[in-house]
């Protein structure tokens, strides 16, 4: 794979009215008569969970990406303020403000938390105080991803870039040319063991943490149709990782698995989705666009079970946890499903807006943020 200089200005812009397209196309499809949401049946309560603490941040209207370090949690709202929580008890370690709107984060390593606005400053803080903060030439709704003392950053014009996590230094930037439009959401960027892993249109690419080299690359769609809206394939965060083993969702495409040590795909099936996915080491878990809950087994992709039971609720993307996989939803429950079935195990409520992020697990905390900002800690009772 060859890697192209940083594109021009001019390029740059054309991503951002790419990205605005797609939101546009994506409010024009709201119409009033959309599919009505699945009754919700009585909460079973087979499980016993507890809201142990809630918590808040700012209104949250950007894809957040919740991020956790042990038992600290890093969350933010679209006013700037960005907040690092103990999961376990629900009090602030430090609270922060960036100054202007956030545009995407909170990538942290529990030492530094970076985010990015949206007038393209990337922000690094260390332990509540800004450290540094770089303009970038374009727009991010993926969070940054801090590691081995680097930033990285993943833009809506498919740049990867690298900056010195102490003195914000741009280390080295990667360009790759693309489809012309992208999503306005999260997408994929993780470290497996020396390889950074970052999803560019409709495939997997491996590249060398040190330079931004190409290691490898597994497509896990290819463009189709006749215009550029039918032929987006972007690759959706989160993910569903497994040792050396990486599962992610092509936007409307296909759920696939892929091989971070040697590169290769290791199987995709059809799905029709567009938020990412999660799992444990028997099966895969997401929720189509229609609100479908799905298991893949993992070995090779093929179905191991549906549920319709949340179908138009507009689900999250899913979070296993202990023997259940938990959806948020656009009303702010949380639905904790049996891993095995898919049935309904209990159900939890917040404050009664949609759920903003992927649930995550910090230590035995499940920890939800809704879009009113609301942060809630829920554990085993």
């Amino acid at each position: 794979m060859n890697f192209k200089p940083n594109q021009p200005l001019a390029l740059a812009a054309r991503s951002l009215l790419a990205t605005l397209l797609i939101a546009g196309l994506a409010a024009c499809s709201s119409t009033p008569d959309k599919p009505k949401p699945a009754e919700l049946a009585p909460n079973a309560a087979l499980i016993g969970v507890r809201l142990a603490w809630s918590a808040h941040v700012g209104p949250v209207a950007f894809p957040l990406q919740a991020h956790v370090n042990g038992n600290t949690v890093a969350v933010a709202g679209s006013d700037g303020g960005v907040a690092a929580i103990d999961a376990v008890t629900g009090r602030d370690l430090w609270r922060a403000s960036v100054g202007s709107p956030i545009a995407a984060g909170v990538g942290s390593d529990g030492r530094l938390a970076a985010v990015v606005t949206t007038a393209n400053d990337l922000v690094v803080l260390a332990s509540g105080k800004e450290l540094w903060r770089q303009r970038l030439p374009a727009q991010v709704y993926t969070a940054p991803l801090v590691a081995g003392a680097r930033v990285f950053v993943l833009a809506a014009d498919r740049s990867v870039s690298a900056f010195d996590g102490q003195t914000g230094r741009r280390l080295w930037n990667q360009q790759r040319p693309g489809e012309p439009l992208v999503l306005r959401q999260a997408g994929v960027m993780l470290a497996v063991g020396d390889t950074l892993v970052v999803g560019l249109s409709g495939r997997l690419v491996g590249m060398n943490p040190l330079n931004g080299s190409s290691r490898w690359e597994a497509p896990l769609a290819s463009p189709r149709g006749t215009n550029d809206v039918e032929r987006l394939v972007d690759l959706v965060g989160g993910v569903a990782r497994q040792g050396d083993e990486v599962c992610a969702r092509a936007f409307q495409a296909n759920v696939g698995c892929v091989n971070a040590a040697r590169g290769n795909l290791v199987w995709t099936q059809p799905a029709s989705g567009s938020v990412g996915i999660d799992g444990d080491d028997r099966f895969v878990f997401g929720a189509e666009s229609d609100g479908k809950v799905m298991a893949w087994r993992r070995t090779d992709g093929e179905r191991a079970w549906t549920s319709d039971r949340l179908k138009y609720r507009g689900l999250t993307a899913p979070l296993a946890v202990g023997r259940s996989v938990a959806f948020g939803d656009s009303t702010g429950f949380v639905h904790l499903l049996s891993r095995e079935d898919g049935t309904l195990l209990t159900r939890l409520s917040t404050d009664g807006t949609a759920i903003a992020a992927q649930p995550v697990l910090a230590d035995k905390t499940l920890v939800v943020v809704t879009r009113g900002g609301g942060v809630f800690g829920y554990t085993p009772e």
